[in-house]
């Protein structure tokens, strides 16, 4: 299968590429905005936008919205003048559409939530979706926190080290991850797997909250976590954003477990410890910054 790839250079590109060359599919990289349009393709893989994890200013917030809809709305323009059309459209999006939704369980039927995250996650999709009228299968990935050697873990890593890691507001609120070659292998399984159209939760079967994942990391790395980030601390530093490390999302992959995908990693222990045992060590002191 041939591919198109947005965000092949970034934390996801970078493991979700060599996993589908080593599959025996071929990985075309694309930047539109440098290049004339999509290549002819059998599928397209849409990973590409403005990070979420900055001060939510008006332009920050206009450029992670805008970063989202018109590539995505410029992919399907390219999509519809190629000829014969891919097959199918991943088109990345976020857990972040649920809103915060306390201890309620969130499956791909569930409503989309409030908030600025929820707002932009319900226009790309949407946006995305408009490929479907091109007889085009769209994925619209719905992602939580990615844990691999980069992202999110990284940033947490060092203050975790020192002992100075701790869970962030009350703790009690749901965070619905993924191990990122589970991640990557659910894309591969969702390009192969033409049942699969529409919401896709890519998260773990068992989220933790954030109190449980600061335990289990801490554990693992033989390092107390007393330390506690107050919510008014978070709001302070980071705005607006801010919400999204307090948000709670119990989600769960229902599609995915329905249509027969395997996880290599359910459980957060035993992806933390095979993650870890790669990580490497790190000596730089402790931040807030690497809470997030």
């Amino acid at each position: 299968m041939k591919i198109a790839l947005t965000g092949a250079s970034g934390f996801l590109g970078r493991t979700l590429a060599p996993r589908l060359i080593a599959a025996g599919h071929s990985v075309e990289p694309v930047n539109l905005r440098a290049s004339a349009g999509l290549p002819t393709v059998d599928a397209v893989v849409h990973l590409a936008g403005e990070p979420v994890a900055q001060r939510w200013t008006p332009q920050a917030k206009r450029r992670i919205l805008d970063s989202r809809v018109q590539l995505t709305r410029e992919l399907v323009e390219s999509m519809a003048r190629l000829s014969p059309r891919p097959a199918t459209f991943i088109s990345a999006s976020a857990i972040g559409i649920y809103g915060s939704q306390g201890d309620r369980i969130l499956g791909e039927d569930s409503p989309p939530g409030s908030g600025f995250l929820s707002d932009v996650c319900v226009v790309w999709e949407r946006t995305a979706g408009v490929a479907n009228a091109l007889g085009i299968r769209v994925v619209n990935l719905r992602t939580g926190v990615v844990l691999g050697n980069g992202g999110a873990l990284a940033r947490m890593l060092p203050a975790f080290r020192w002992g100075a890691g701790g869970r962030l507001g009350s703790g009690r609120q749901w965070m619905s991850w993924i191990h990122i070659h589970d991640w990557a292998a659910l894309i591969e399984f969702a390009l192969r797997e033409k049942r699969l159209h529409g919401p896709l939760n890519a998260t773990a079967p068992n989220p933790v909250t954030n109190a449980e994942f600061t335990r289990t990391l801490a554990s693992i790395l033989h390092r107390p976590a007393f330390a506690a980030v107050p919510a008014f601390a978070l709001k302070l530093l980071f705005g607006e954003m801010a919400g999204v490390l307090l948000s709670s999302q119990r989600v769960l992959p229902k599609a995915a477990q329905a249509a027969g995908f395997q996880f290599l990693y359910p459980d957060l222990g035993p992806a933390l410890h095979h993650l870890l045992g790669r990580a490497g060590s790190s000596a730089q002191p402790p931040a807030l910054l690497h809470c997030i």
